[in-house]
């Protein structure tokens, strides 16, 4: 079993930026792919950020693209979210989710085993 937590968000202005940490307790983050997602008041959750077991690979939204690195670090089980030149339409809850495995990353929810319970990112205008 995995327990994920966040930390990081707040509230910022538009042009600012946060840092989210995602540490992992239970098992060594190593063999897994992990990502972000987040989930605006009345829309779908969306994925944001992947990243493979290595650090090696990763993948993004197109509208964060430029803007969001994730990161990991896995002597400290941790990943990371730096988010730049954040944007109002970014305001949301922010999960991190790890999945078992040692060759890709993931983009769809369904494709994670375990979840964070999210951490708020207000976006002011």
């Amino acid at each position: 079993q995995v327990q994920l937590v966040e930390s990081g968000g707040g509230l910022v202005q538009a042009g600012g930026s946060l840092r989210l940490s995602c540490v992992a307790s239970g098992r060594s983050l190593s063999s897994y792919a992990l990502g972000w997602f987040r989930q605006a008041p009345g829309k779908e959750r969306e994925f944001v950020a992947a990243i493979n077991w290595s650090g090696s690979s990763t993948n993004y939204l197109d509208s964060v693209k430029g803007r969001f690195t994730i990161s990991r670090n896995n002597a400290e089980n941790t990943v990371y979210l730096q988010m730049n030149n954040v944007k109002p339409e970014d305001t949301a809850a922010y999960s991190c989710a790890a999945r078992f495995g040692r060759v890709y990353y993931y983009t769809q929810a369904s494709e994670y085993q375990y979840w964070g319970q999210g951490t708020q990112v207000t976006v002011s205008s």
